[in-house]
């Protein structure tokens, strides 16, 4: 069985969470195993990385950048990879919450494009978060697992 680890960050109003569990249904509906993991409440460990086929990001746009501790979860993977460890190449899916504007998304782009495979478009969620920007979530869940 495949395993997915989602990454976000989310506090306060839980937008991204909502998006997050929305694309873990999705990546769980088509067969894989699937864990969560809120950058705001602990770092991701290296083992934990390692041991996903595929792996999920989700941030709030916060001032048109990425959430500080996702930039820190990519800086860890930098690490990683100076070090030598096979960190690179993970299909990746990428997701984020904003107000009106979604300037994250371009930033958050370019992070992820130095280390990961990106599958599908980049899922966007206005607050308040909809049905329909939960739906995206969860069919890209599911792309990501047939990606692998």
């Amino acid at each position: 069985m495949e395993k997915i680890i989602v990454i976000y960050h989310s506090q306060q109003y839980g937008n991204t969470k909502m998006l997050a569990e929305s694309l873990a249904q999705g990546a769980r509906e088509a067969g894989a195993e699937v864990s969560l993991i809120n950058t705001n409440e602990r770092r991701v460990s290296l083992e934990e990385f390692l041991s996903a086929d595929g792996v999920a990001i989700g941030t709030p746009d916060y001032f048109s950048y990425v959430a500080g501790t996702v930039k820190t979860l990519f800086d860890d993977i930098y690490l990683w990879d100076q070090s030598g460890k096979p960190v690179k190449g993970k299909p990746a899916a990428l997701f984020f919450s904003c107000g009106s504007g979604g300037k994250v998304e371009e930033p958050f782009e370019s992070l992820a494009q130095r280390f990961f495979r990106q599958v599908g478009e980049t899922a966007k969620g206005e607050r308040p978060i909809n049905n329909e920007a939960k739906r995206k979530c969860y069919e890209l869940g599911k792309e990501l697992v047939k990606s692998l």
